[in-house]
């Protein structure tokens, strides 16, 4: 079985770090990244730089990849203005995402859920007459850094008026890394009974992150975000910390008989490789220990 893995590095991974790469710094990464198999590359986000320096020069980042034939380059987006960037960026997939609980939804994009979910609706049909991929993602999908414990009630029904848009995927983000394996089962069969491709996006704050990837995929779901050398956080949601590290995903499944189709040896010396861009030792743990032969490949 494959598991579509989308590397999120060079968005979610540098967004929160004090270190700010340059635009043809994180193209690089995009390079490396593609260069070691990874197929789905969420190449930036086309946001306000002001409030989020770490992505400044968006369009130089996608200008300056070498593109590689088979791998899709994604542009996150917040809203119908960084979409329209994202669009004449030539960007192969956007990338939609919103919270599900209010506070955050105001805070961090200054909308209601209500018409955040309204707005998944239009831009995965303006993105069907762009004929580019679409995903939205709820964030905060297992716990809010304000609102606290979510009710997977209201992921489901926000879940279910999304879903009826057709996007291509869903995506369920634990942005502050509260989820346990329990609650992911539940909530990814939930949204799998709409009949939608379900993906996950997990934070390792707790240290829970790859066994809610591993229960995630056990309970259908078949596409995994992940961030290169364990890097990322949120900087509109306190004491989130990174995603789960690319490198060690890739090695827990292929271990387990699942296909990623990435190379994981280039992968470990990618995650080396932003180790030294970014001047301090990165939290995932197979590119400081390397792999093993049992499931090397």
């Amino acid at each position: 079985m494959r598991i579509e893995i989308v590397e999120v590095g060079p968005r979610d991974g540098l967004q929160n770090e004090e270190e700010i790469l340059s635009p043809q710094t994180r193209a690089k990464l995009c390079d490396k990244l593609a260069a070691a198999g990874v197929l789905r590359i969420e190449a930036t986000s086309f946001v306000n730089p002001k409030l989020v320096p770490q992505m400044a020069g968006a369009e130089d980042v996608v200008s300056g990849i070498e593109r590689r034939l088979g791998t899709s380059y994604a542009g996150l987006v917040l809203n119908e203005k960084g979409y329209e960037r994202a669009i004449r960026s030539e960007v192969d997939e956007i990338r939609y995402s919103f919270p599900v609980t209010e506070t955050f939804a105001k805070r961090n994009q200054n909308v209601t859920v209500a018409d955040a979910t309204a707005l998944a609706g239009r831009l995965v049909e303006r993105a069907r007459l762009d004929g580019v991929r679409v995903s939205i993602t709820l964030s905060a999908a297992f716990g809010c850094p304000f609102e606290g414990r979510v009710d997977p009630e209201v992921v489901l029904g926000i879940a279910e008026r999304v879903g009826e848009a057709k996007p291509d995927e869903i995506i369920l983000a634990d942005t502050i890394g509260v989820a346990v394996p329990k609650g992911v089962r539940e909530l990814v069969a939930g949204v799998l009974s709409y009949g939608t491709t379900v993906g996950c996006h997990f934070h390792d704050t707790r240290n829970t992150g790859i066994a809610n990837a591993i229960a995630a995929v056990e309970a259908g779901a078949t596409v995994l975000d992940a961030s290169v050398g364990g890097t990322g956080g949120c900087p509109f949601a306190p004491k989130a910390t990174g995603n789960i590290a690319t490198e060690d995903l890739v090695y827990l499944l292929h271990g387990m008989g699942y296909e990623t189709q990435i190379d994981l040896n280039a992968l470990i010396e990618c995650a080396r490789w932003l180790a030294e861009e970014l001047g301090k030792e990165l939290p995932g743990q197979v590119h400081k220990a390397g792999t093993f032969e049992p499931v090397a490949g």
